[in-house]
């Protein structure tokens, strides 16, 4: 792998990574938390301009995303995810790599939507299970032929965080765990959800740090990089 100075473009405030998608795949993608609706306009520029497949900013609320838009009119929005992004490569529909994105409650579905997203446009074929936790788990147990078509699965759950160990005593493949902020009080942002999924006797399920949808949907899409 080469690496070297062209692979970048200065912009006074980012030295934008222009040769990720050639060393990775995918396009360097945006924090948009912390940074203003300028800063992503010009950002999105550059990776427009320098790469050839999806492009996408994460973690964008809805008034600079307004901003972002009236730049940028190729650019959608996803306020559920808050994802920025520019699809110019189709949906892909293959069972091969078929990623299954399952949430404990409702209120996890934020989360969750971002790693949808975050899956499909590094290329997967995604299908979403919402609202199916342990505390009604005939809810999840209905849906078990698609848990086992999946070829990774992505538990969202937030309170005490059973749910990914119970999805990964079902199923052979890699199940990715995120915790999620939801819960009442002794939840303690997240935190319970965190220490429970680290600490599942479940094997083959890996975590992620809480709310980090967008990290469970890329670590996802890097899994069925070895279907390809």
């Amino acid at each position: 792998m080469e690496v070297n100075s062209v692979d970048q473009k200065e912009l006074g405030f980012a030295a934008v990574d222009t040769g990720r998608e050639r060393r990775q795949g995918f396009a360097e993608v945006i924090y948009g938390a912390g940074k203003t609706a300028e800063q992503i306009v010009e950002i999105l520029k550059t990776l427009l301009a320098e790469s050839e497949g999806n492009v996408m900013a994460t973690r964008v609320d809805r008034e600079k995303a307004l901003t972002v838009l009236a730049a940028l009119p190729e650019v959608r929005y996803d306020e559920v995810s808050r994802i920025l992004c520019v699809e110019r490569k189709p949906p892909v529909e293959d069972a091969a790599r078929r990623i299954l994105v399952v949430t404990a409650g409702t209120s996890d579905i934020p989360v969750a939507e971002e790693a949808a997203l975050t899956a499909r446009l590094m290329g997967n074929d995604v299908k979403t299970l919402y609202d199916v936790g342990v505390a009604g788990i005939h809810r999840l147990l209905a849906h078990k032929e698609e848990l086992l078509a999946a070829n990774v699965v992505i538990v969202v759950a937030g309170m005490e965080g059973a749910l990914a160990s119970v999805v990964g005593g079902l199923v052979a493949r890699p199940v990715i765990a995120v915790p999620t902020s939801v819960g009442y009080g002794a939840s303690f942002h997240g935190l319970t959800a965190l220490l429970s999924m680290l600490n599942s006797c479940a094997t083959g399920v890996a975590v992620v740090n809480i709310d980090n949808g967008f990290g469970a949907g890329a670590m996802a899409s890097r899994i069925n990089e070895e279907v390809k």
